[in-house]
């Protein structure tokens, strides 16, 4: 069970079958993660890409916050269909796109169709593997995915110590860390180039 903190469905609790192993974000969590976002960015213009969505906790976050196109990624078919069920339930089926995909897999076969202001990432919560999430960090980085102005946000353990040149910030709340990504800047590319 998870709850929509703001927005047109605030203390919304979204019940989802006993049967599925999911961990949604904690709603102190969230709430503090939200808010950073909407120091940074005008929610109802952004387009936003939920990877590893689970059952849907922060794509319905996003669409009850006025987000017009979030798009949901995740491989379980079950979580899928659960995400696209609760949004018709709660009229929100022309914000929500659902993919059905692996992630990686998923980034692979789309670059270069579009840029997203935010992307969010929380994969699976066992995943410590610094190679699994440095390989997403890089599809997600240079492949466009993100606009100028964009972030990646990826949710993690906080024992997960992640290093890279474009990460901005670390928040910690417990034992789970949001860390946050810049997009590659275009004359850092360029300056690279020359210098070969």
């Amino acid at each position: 069970m998870y709850r929509i903190i703001s927005g047109r469905w605030k203390a919304k609790r979204i019940s989802a079958p006993k049967n599925f192993e999911v961990r949604p974000t904690t709603d102190f969590a969230k709430e503090a993660l939200f808010s950073m976002i909407e120091n940074r960015y005008d929610i109802e213009f952004c387009s936003v890409l939920d990877l590893f969505a689970g059952i849907g906790s922060i794509t319905m976050e996003f669409a009850s916050r006025g987000c017009n196109d979030v798009t949901a990624v995740d491989m379980n078919a079950k979580h899928s269909a659960f995400i696209y069920k609760t949004a018709a339930e709660l009229d929100m089926s022309i914000q929500i796109n659902v993919q059905r995909a692996d992630v990686y897999e998923w980034l692979k076969k789309n670059r270069g169709k579009k840029a997203y202001e935010i992307i969010f990432a929380d994969a699976p919560f066992g995943e410590t593997d610094e190679k699994k999430y440095n390989e997403m960090i890089a599809l997600v980085l240079n492949n466009g995915y993100l606009k100028e102005n964009g972030t990646l946000i990826l949710e993690h353990q906080s024992k997960l110590k992640l290093s890279h040149p474009n990460l901005e910030d670390t928040r910690k709340y417990g034992n789970l860390s949001f860390s946050f990504f810049s997009a590659n800047k275009e004359e850092t590319v360029e300056i690279a180039e020359e210098s070969e």
